[in-house]
C-alpha cells in the first residue's frame, strides 16, 4: 500500500510519523521535515515506539519501502510506502515553491547576505589557484545536487564581473537519471535561470551487473565522458563542485583507509584529454554555507541521482557509504577540542616537510630517505 506527499497533507498532523530508511549520509544532505532516521536493519526494534500511529516508511524512489512497509503490516502495523520516495517530495517543493524565490533573488542572497562566505571564497580560490584565464571556455558541470548548482550560480555572477573575456557553458550529463530525477534538475535549471545543455549517456546500465567497485567505475566512466562532451563543444576546462569539505574529508580518508598522504588538487590537466583540464573553484567554501544558502533561498535538489539507489547493494549499503560520515564525524569530534582542527588538516598537505617523510612518489617514482641519508652524513637537524 501507498501514500502520496498530497495524501499526508492531508492527515492529521500526529496521527502519523514518517520513517526514513536511507542512508546517513543521503539523510544528512536533505530530509522530510518530521521525519526519524531509522536504518531498514533497524526498523523492527524501533517501531513498536509508533505503534499507535500510521507509519509511512520513505525511501529515495519508493521501492525498498514498499517491501519495508510490507513486512510491518505483516507484524500488525499500520504501514505505508512513501509513493515515489523521497524523490516525490523533492519535486513537490520544486513544483509549489516555483513562484516564491526566483533566479534573481538567489543571484542577490550571493551578493550580499552571501558574499563573505561564498562569493569571496569562489573568487579567492579562481585567484590563489589561476583556475580561470583569458580565453578559456569551461564546462560548468551540474550534476543536480546543491553544490554544483551554486556553482553555476557563481559562474553566472563571474561573468558579470569580466576581468578577461572567457567563456561559460552549463553542461548536465545524463547517465540514465530516473525521470523523477531528470525533471528535478531541468525544473531548478530553469528556476535558477541556468540555461542547461544536456547530453544522454547509457553508464548507469553499463555499470549495473558490475560486481566489484561500480560506483568507483560508473565515477571513471562519467568524468571520461564529461571531458568528452565537453571538448566537442570547445570547452578546455571542465569545472566540478567540491568544496572545502571534500578536501579535508578526502586527506583523512587517504591517510586512515589508503595509508597514504594525498588530497584533493584544486586543478588537474587530463592525462587522457590532450588541452583538458579540471577546475574546482569551491575549494574553499564550506559546505556549511552552501547548506545555509541553499536553505535560505528555500531550494531542493536531488540526493543521490543514480536510478539504481533503491535495488543496487552497492548503492544501499550503508557500510559502503558510511566511510565519508565516518570521517565528518570524526573531524567534528576533534573540532570540540581543537576548533582550528579543519584548518590544519586542509594546510598538512600545503606544508609538507620532505626532510622528515620516510617516502614518498613524484611522477610514479618512489623515493626513499635512505636514498640520500648516507650523503647528508654530519647535517645536524
Amino acid at each position: 500500500m501507498e501514500i502520496t506527499i498530497d495524501e499526508i497533507y492531508e492527515l492529521k498532523e500526529d496521527s502519523y510519523i514518517i520513517i526514513d530508511i536511507r542512508n546517513s549520509e543521503d539523510v544528512l544532505k536533505g530530509a522530510i521535515p518530521g521525519s526519524v532516521h531509522i536504518m531498514k536493519r533497524d526498523i523492527e526494534d524501533n517501531a513498536i515506539k509508533y505503534k499507535d500511529k500510521k507509519i509511512i516508511v520513505c525511501c529515495a524512489r519508493g521501492v525498498i519501502s514498499w517491501d519495508v512497509a510490507s513486512e510491518l503490516r505483516e507484524n500488525g502495523y499500520d504501514a505505508v510506502s512513501l509513493k515515489g520516495g523521497y524523490v516525490s517530495y523533492v519535486l513537490k517543493k520544486v513544483a509549489e515553491d516555483e513562484n516564491i524565490c526566483t533566479a534573481e533573488d538567489v543571484e542577490f542572497s550571493i551578493r550580499k547576505r552571501f558574499r563573505k562566505k561564498i562569493w569571496c571564497k569562489f573568487t579567492k580560490a579562481i585567484n590563489t589557484y589561476d583556475l580561470v584565464k583569458e580565453g578559456d571556455c569551461i564546462a560548468v558541470c551540474i550534476s543536480g545536487g546543491k553544490d554544483s548548482m551554486l556553482m553555476a550560480k557563481l559562474f553566472q555572477e563571474l561573468k558579470l564581473h569580466n576581468k578577461f573575456p572567457f567563456e561559460v557553458k552549463f553542461l548536465v550529463m545524463d547517465p540514465g537519471y530516473s525521470p523523477a530525477n531528470r525533471r528535478v534538475i531541468e525544473e531548478n535549471a530553469k528556476r535558477l535561470g541556468i540555461p542547461i545543455t544536456i547530453f544522454e549517456s547509457d553508464i548507469f546500465d553499463s555499470v549495473f551487473n558490475v560486481e566489484k567497485s561500480p560506483c568507483y567505475l560508473c565515477a571513471r566512466m562519467r568524468r571520461g565522458h564529461l571531458y568528452s562532451f565537453a571538448k566537442e563543444l570547445g570547452c578546455n576546462k571542465i569545472a566540478l563542485g567540491h568544496h572545502y569539505d571534500d578536501v579535508i574529508e578526502t586527506i583523512l580518508m587517504g591517510m586512515l583507509y589508503g595509508a597514504q598522504v594525498q588530497t584533493m588538487m584544486p586543478k588537474l590537466h587530463s592525462t587522457n584529454f590532450e588541452g583538458m583540464e579540471l577546475i574546482r573553484p569551491m575549494y574553499l567554501i564550506r559546505e556549511e554555507d552552501i547548506k545555509a544558502w541553499r536553505d535560505a533561498n528555500d531550494l531542493y535538489f536531488i540526493q543521490c541521482a543514480c536510478k539504481f539507489t533503491d535495488t543496487c547493494s552497492t548503492c544501499d549499503n550503508e557500510e559502503n557509504q558510511s566511510k565519508r560520515l565516518e570521517i565528518k564525524r570524526l573531524i567534528s569530534e576533534l573540532k570540540k577540542a581543537n576548533p582550528f582542527v579543519e584548518g590544519n588538516i586542509f594546510k598538512s598537505v600545503e606544508n609538507v616537510n620532505l626532510d622528515t617523510v620516510v617516502a614518498y612518489k613524484k611522477q610514479g617514482v618512489r623515493h626513499h630517505f635512505l636514498d640520500e641519508y648516507d650523503e647528508k652524513n654530519g647535517v645536524v637537524e
